[in-house]
């Protein structure tokens, strides 16, 4: 039980619907959306297209989605894949940047920008699964965008720390920086090209995006970069439904996205962790916190050598998934006995920027979502007559041939992006996801594990110290007990302290046999969840 008399948050109870976002306006939204009629489908893209606005830097409508929807009576979830691909005509760009001696691709380069999935995806699902139609879903992201989102705390923090990359461009500068500075919290952003721009979705759909004069817009600002893209990049981008990846972890189903998304490393770090009695070990343990990072190490690992599009046919056709899992279940044993991988060289660290969304309507149909740009402000590059603001997703595939995920024309990159979803084998459970780049699936992993081994609702589980085990270096975030870093260097690890919170998470559990929703939200972020 939560100690009252120490700052935290209590999770918050429901009994028919619920959201759980990033940013009290977006879970307003969600809430507002589900008591005007619509469903949880609806709710969860009316928040994400409102998240656009309030967190710029997170995510938009030039980047990428997942969602997981899984209704009562369902066994499993409908997986919905929102990634984009490189641009058909890349391979001569990619060339002259590897002989420009490049070892990846870098933030700002239009190589970056994979074409953005987001909207196409947006407009299937609610088509094919929402109620109120797509023109009334983006309403209070258009209202916000003209009369300007105010900057929250944790986002003004974020935003400070970018003003050199956006700086690097003029529309990007002229877009998101009040007088050459970062705004202050309490700042509102008026986006008066995204309002326009939200509008033509609203109006015309993905059509509304990717044709027309946003496309025109989109190509000929890539184009001014040097980038490949063209029209018909754009034009023929599209979305597709994919069967989630699923296993057991002691007895509850676990949904994740497929390949390309890492979602296999939250399932391959569960199965390397379930011959371990983690029930025996403290949720904020250094014996916790050293099998998290030796199962992570090993997941990175696997998903460096493995993950791909399972279009890639220098990968395997299932996007690296057998191989990923083989590997966890020859490594279980071993980890859970105290052994290491060697970690996967070369990888970035970060925490990644990306917004997550968790909704159940009254239907106890539960809808995981997750939109991103990837890096902070993504590629940095504006669209001047959209406002559009690129993704940089591309810098997810590696520049050396011959591997999974090399990067290559019409393919998509592997992804960081998951959405997760628990369930007893005919309905819903838990619909949840944890925001933060390579974190994510790590993050999966960690949250499940206090969830389901030590038994603590989804907000107690969401407030405790993370660590994150990347390049060799253990990462323990700051509000950690002071003795934990000192006994993880005597287990063997290279201990550091995070410098920034490591991801963000939402979780709503159905609490089936009360009748009751009970959701948690990341006190990292400014965040809440709400029901009724």
């Amino acid at each position: 039980m939560r100690d009252f008399q120490r700052p935290g948050r209590s999770a918050v109870y429901a009994n028919e619907a619920m959201a759980a976002t990033s940013h009290p306006l977006a879970t307003l939204t969600a809430v507002e959306t589900l008591r005007a009629g619509g469903n949880a489908v609806d709710a969860a893209i009316a928040a994400v297209a409102v998240l656009g606005l309030l967190e710029p830097h997170m995510t938009g409508i030039g980047g990428d989605c997942w969602m997981l929807i899984q209704r009562a009576g369902d066994a499993a979830p409908l997986c919905y894949n929102g990634t984009g691909r490189a641009a058909a005509g890349a391979g001569p760009a990619v060339q002259r940047l590897l002989d420009s001696g490049a070892a990846t691709v870098p933030q700002s380069h239009p190589l970056a920008v994979t074409v953005p999935g987001a909207v196409e995806a947006w407009d299937r699902l609610s088509t094919d699964h929402g109620r109120l139609g797509l023109d009334r879903i983006l309403a209070p992201a258009i209202d916000l965008a003209r009369a300007g989102a105010p900057v929250a705390p944790r986002v003004a923090a974020d935003w400070a720390r970018h003003v050199d990359l956006l700086q690097a461009n003029d529309v990007t500068a002229q877009s998101f920086l009040a007088g050459a500075r970062a705004p202050a919290a309490g700042t509102r952003m008026p986006q008066t090209q995204m309002c326009r721009t939200l509008s033509a979705i609203a109006k015309d759909g993905a059509r509304g995006f990717y044709e027309g004069w946003v496309a025109e817009d989109m190509v000929a600002t890539l184009k001014g970069l040097g980038g490949p893209h063209d029209l018909q990049d754009f034009a023929g981008h599209a979305g597709s439904y994919v069967s989630p990846s699923t296993a057991t972890y002691r007895g509850t189903t676990v949904f994740e996205n497929p390949p390309n998304s890492q979602g296999i490393i939250a399932l391959a770090m569960l199965a390397m962790m379930e011959p371990a009695d983690v029930a025996a070990l403290g949720p904020d343990s250094a014996a916790f916190h050293d099998l998290i990072a030796r199962a992570s190490e090993a997941g990175i690992a696997l998903r460096d050598r493995f993950l791909a599009d399972p279009a890639d046919d220098h990968g395997a056709p299932d996007g690296g998934l057998a191989q990923i899992m083989d590997g966890a279940r020859l490594a279980s044993a071993s980890i859970a006995a105290g052994g290491r991988a060697e970690a996967a060289p070369g990888r970035p660290g970060g925490s990644g920027d990306t917004v997550y969304v968790s909704v159940v309507d009254r239907d106890q149909t539960a809808v995981s979502m997750v939109n991103s740009i990837f890096h902070a402000f993504g590629s940095g590059i504006t669209c001047p007559r959209s406002g559009v603001l690129f993704n940089s997703r591309g810098t997810g595939f590696r520049l050396a041939p011959g591997m999974p995920g090399h990067y290559r024309p019409g393919l998509r990159p592997p992804h960081t992006l998951v959405a997760g979803m628990t369930g007893d084998g005919r309905r819903p459970v838990m619909s949840f996801g944890v925001m933060g780049g390579h974190y994510q699936a790590i993050g999966h992993a960690t949250l499940l594990s206090r969830i389901i081994d030590h038994g603590l609702d989804p907000q107690a589980a969401i407030d405790l110290p993370r660590s994150m085990a990347m390049n060799g270096v253990l990462e323990v975030e700051t509000g950690a007990d002071s003795a934990l870093m000192p006994r993880l260097i005597g287990l063997g690890h290279r201990v550091r302290a995070a410098e920034q919170p490591l991801g963000g998470a939402q979780a709503i559990l159905i609490d089936w046999d009360r009748g009751v929703l009970i959701a948690g939200s990341d006190p990292r972020k400014d965040g809440c969840a709400l029901g009724y």
